[in-house]
C-alpha cells in the first residue's frame, strides 16, 4: 500500500503523530456514531419526539463550537500535543458517562461537555500533521487520518449491533472510555512540531498572543474565512443529517431491525472512507477548486438516491455512493486551511472555522427530524443538494485557495 511505501521514510515523531492523529479522530468518529445508532432506542425508552432526540447531535456540536474556540487558542499558545491529550480525555469520560443518565436532560449536558472536547481535538490534530510534515503533499497525509477516523464508525456499528438488542443504549456510551488510553500514550510519546517550536522560540518566555479576530483582518481573509465555514456547514449539514438518520430510514423504508440496520451503515461509511482516501490524491493532483467542486457537484446529485430506493441493495448502494462524495471531501479542509493560515494562528483557524461550520451544520439532524413530520424524504434531499451547489459557488469565490500547492503561509 501507498501509505505503507511512504512511512519508511518517516522520522518515529512522524509515525506516531499520523497514528496518534488518525487513532484520535476514530475515537471521536466513534463516540459521534453511538450517539447516531442509539438514537431510535432513545426515543422508544425515554419517550420523546425525533426532533428532541436529534437535538442530542446539535447540542453536541454548540459545545463543540465552544470547544473549538478555546482549545484552538490554547493549542496555538501552550502546544498541540497538551491540548490534543487533554480534549480526547475530556470527550471519552463525558462519554462514558451517559451510562448512568436517565433523562434527556442529562443527556443533553453530557453531550455538550462531550462536544467541547471532540470540538478541540481537530485544529490541534491537524495542526500536528501538517506542522510534522512539511514538504510533503499534506493532502493525502490528512485524508489518510480523516479516512483512519472513519474506522471508529465501523467499530461503532459493530459494537452496537452487538450492545443494543442485548444491553441497550446505555451501555453502548460505557464503550466510550476507550481513548482515555489513547490520551495517555499521546503525553508520553509524541513531540510538538519544530514549526511550533520555532514560532514559540520567538516568543521568548512570554506567552504569545492569539486572537480569533485575525482570521478576519482584511476582506479577502474574513471572505476566505467565511466561504470555508460555508463549505463546513454544507459537509457537515449532510453528513450529521444523514448518518444520524438513515438508520431510522433504513428501519422505516425496510422494515428491519436495529442490529441489521447499523450493520448495513459499515456499507455507507465505507463509502465514506474511501472518498476520503481518494480525494485526499486528488487535492494533491488537481488542487482544490476542481477536486472540491467535483465532489461537491456530484453529491448533489447522488443523495437522491437515498430517497428513492426501497430495496437493500438499492438502498446500500445509493448511500455508499452519497457518502463518498458527500462526505469524502471532509478531509482536504484541515490540508487547505493549514496552508493558509500561519503557524501562530494554524489551531485558532483549523478550530474555529470547523467549530463555526459543524455548529450551523450539526443543526441539521434536529431540523431533518422537524421537517420529517411535514415533508417527505424526497424534498428533504434536495434541500440537502442545493446547499452542495452553493457551496461549490462559494468555493471559487475565494481568491486564495488555489494556492494550496505553493508553500506554506509563514
Amino acid at each position: 500500500m501507498d501509505i505503507v511505501k511512504e512511512s519508511k521514510g518517516f522520522s518515529t515523531n512522524q509515525k506516531r503523530t499520523l497514528a496518534s492523529t488518525s487513532a484520535g479522530f476514530a475515537l471521536e468518529n466513534m463516540d459521534s456514531m453511538f450517539l447516531s445508532f442509539a438514537l431510535s432506542s432513545m426515543i422508544l425508552t425515554l419517550h420523546i419526539s425525533p426532533a428532541a432526540a436529534g437535538l442530542t447531535s446539535s447540542i453536541t456540536n454548540i459545545g463543540k463550537f465552544g470547544g473549538g474556540l478555546l482549545f484552538g487558542i490554547l493549542a496555538d499558545k501552550f502546544g498541540r500535543v497538551k491540548v490534543f491529550s487533554y480534549t480526547i480525555f475530556l470527550f471519552a469520560i463525558a462519554t462514558g458517562l451517559l451510562f448512568f443518565v436517565h433523562n434527556i436532560y442529562e443527556i443533553y449536558a453530557l453531550r455538550f461537555i462531550a462536544g467541547i472536547g471532540a470540538g478541540g481535538e481537530f485544529g490541534a490534530g491537524v495542526a500536528l500533521i501538517a506542522e510534522n510534515f512539511r514538504g510533503h503533499k499534506i493532502g493525502k497525509l490528512v485524508s489518510w487520518s480523516a479516512t483512519g477516523g472513519q474506522l471508529g464508525a465501523i467499530v461503532a456499528a459493530v459494537i452496537a449491533s452487538i450492545v443494543l438488542p442485548l444491553y441497550g443504549w446505555n451501555t453502548l456510551f460505557l464503550f466510550g472510555l476507550i481513548p482515555v488510553i489513547l490520551a495517555f500514550f499521546i503525553r508520553r510519546h509524541l513531540k510538538e512540531s519544530p514549526a511550533f517550536e520555532e514560532e514559540k522560540a520567538k516568543h521568548y518566555d512570554k506567552t504569545p498572543k492569539v486572537s480569533v479576530l485575525e482570521l478576519f483582518k482584511t476582506p479577502a481573509i474574513a471572505w476566505q474565512t467565511f466561504g470555508l465555514m460555508v463549505m463546513i456547514i454544507v459537509e457537515k449539514a449532510g453528513y450529521y443529517g444523514i448518518m444520524s438518520w438513515l438508520p431510522t430510514i433504513m428501519q422505516k423504508q425496510l422494515h428491519t431491525s436495529i442490529s441489521k440496520s447499523s450493520l448495513w451503515m459499515v456499507v455507507t461509511i465505507i463509502g465514506i472512507c474511501v472518498g476520503m482516501a481518494t480525494f485526499g490524491y486528488i487535492l494533491d493532483w488537481l488542487g482544490p477548486r476542481l477536486a472540491f467542486g467535483l465532489y461537491m457537484i456530484v453529491a448533489a446529485v447522488s443523495i437522491y438516491g437515498i430517497a428513492i430506493a426501497h430495496s437493500p441493495i438499492t438502498l446500500l448502494l445509493s448511500s455508499a455512493f452519497a457518502g463518498f462524495f458527500a462526505s469524502g471531501f471532509y478531509g482536504g479542509f484541515g490540508a487547505v486551511i493549514s496552508r493558509l493560515y500561519p503557524t501562530r494562528i494554524r489551531s485558532t483557524a483549523n478550530n474555529t472555522i470547523m467549530a463555526c461550520g459543524q455548529l450551523i451544520g450539526g443543526l441539521s439532524p434536529f431540523v431533518m427530524g422537524f421537517l420529517m413530520v411535514k415533508y417527505s424524504l424526497f424534498e428533504i434531499m434536495m434541500m440537502l443538494s442545493s446547499m452542495y451547489i452553493v457551496a461549490v459557488l462559494v468555493m471559487l469565490s475565494i481568491r486564495n485557495i488555489g494556492k494550496f500547492n505553493k508553500e506554506y503561509a509563514k
